[in-house]
């Protein structure tokens, strides 16, 4: 987890970089109502909808980023069940590290269950452009929208 961030924060801001990745490839993004286990948003690409499941990482390990894509709860009442990363519940699996750099890996490609490391050979070919690094809140600022006339 990114310092001075809570992993809420990360994964929206995960989550709107892939929306934004989505849209400027000329995809509308639909949202789920309510929380989704399987999919954080479905893009439509005006041929298919493709459920995406977003996840983020800040931990790196062995020079590369060790990206958990199980579930595992995050509330007190958690069974200790986990839910295993499978291509049956997602299109694709778009991650986003906290410096910015982005993948778009078809779900069906990606090999592991729990974890998945990226940076090397290995899924490269799946790495899209780079967005913003996610960083911790700023202070807000004021918006000054004009009033308007009449």
């Amino acid at each position: 987890m990114f310092v001075g961030m809570n992993r809420q924060e990360q994964g929206d801001k995960g989550e709107l970089s892939a929306m934004s990745w989505y849209v400027g490839l000329g995809c509308s993004i639909y949202v789920p109502v309510g929380h989704s286990p399987d999919a954080d948003f479905i893009a439509d690409d005006g041929v298919r909808l493709i459920r995406v499941q977003v996840k983020t990482c800040g931990y790196r390990e062995k020079d590369r980023w060790a990206v958990t894509i199980c579930t595992r709860g995050g509330n007190q009442s958690w069974s200790g069940l986990v839910k295993r990363f499978t291509a049956a519940r997602c299109d694709a699996l778009f991650v986003v590290t906290v410096d910015g750099r982005r993948w778009c890996i078809p779900a069906d490609a990606v090999e592991g269950t729990t974890k998945v490391f990226l940076g090397g050979r290995k899924y490269a070919e799946f790495e899209v452009e780079p967005g913003s690094p996610l960083s911790a809140s700023q202070a807000p600022q004021t918006l000054r929208c004009p009033t308007p006339a009449g």
